[in-house]
């Protein structure tokens, strides 16, 4: 899968404009938090957030940051979705528990040569499977489960 594509498939899971309160992230458009569009300098409105605007943010700090062109193709969404939805850094180690290797959160030379040596599909597997059990112990799992095992699931299909 291409940036393009897994732009377009996240976007199905994030929506459009949300501020529920038990996200800590807060005030979101397309997934991208207040936060995050502050630090690249948006000074608008969340609910006006331009969707080029979110896919260069999506592109940079979420793609390019897991390095999905580097991992099989596999896992590579599942990684990136991850990363969207929890930071690069969890997303990241959950790769890398999946791996067996150092949870350090960084993708390295390491990382990579581990994830290119596995099967994709076993691997994205023990990713989801970490991931699942993460998001289980979170305060807020009630309020959102529900959405977030859809999303997983749909992840465990693809």
């Amino acid at each position: 899968m291409n940036f393009d594509t897994a732009f377009t498939k996240v976007l199905g899971h994030e929506g459009g404009f949300s501020d529920h309160p038990d996200d800590p992230g807060g005030k979101t458009r397309f997934g991208v938090t207040e936060a995050v569009a502050r630090r690249v300098g948006y000074k608008g409105e969340m609910r006006e957030l331009p969707l080029d605007l979110a896919k260069q943010i999506y592109k940079r700090d979420y793609w390019d940051a897991v390095k999905a062109d580097q991992l099989p193709a596999g896992v590579r969404y599942a990684v990136f979705d991850a990363a969207v939805n929890s930071g690069v850094g969890q997303a990241t180690k959950w790769l890398q528990r999946a791996l067996g290797v150092r949870d350090d959160g960084v993708i390295g030379p390491a990382t990579l040569a581990a994830a290119n040596a596995q099967n994709a599909d076993a691997l994205r597997m023990r990713v989801l499977a970490q991931r699942l059990r993460f998001m289980a112990s979170l305060p807020n799992w009630p309020a959102f489960s529900r959405g977030w095992s859809r999303r997983i699931a749909d992840l465990m299909e693809v």
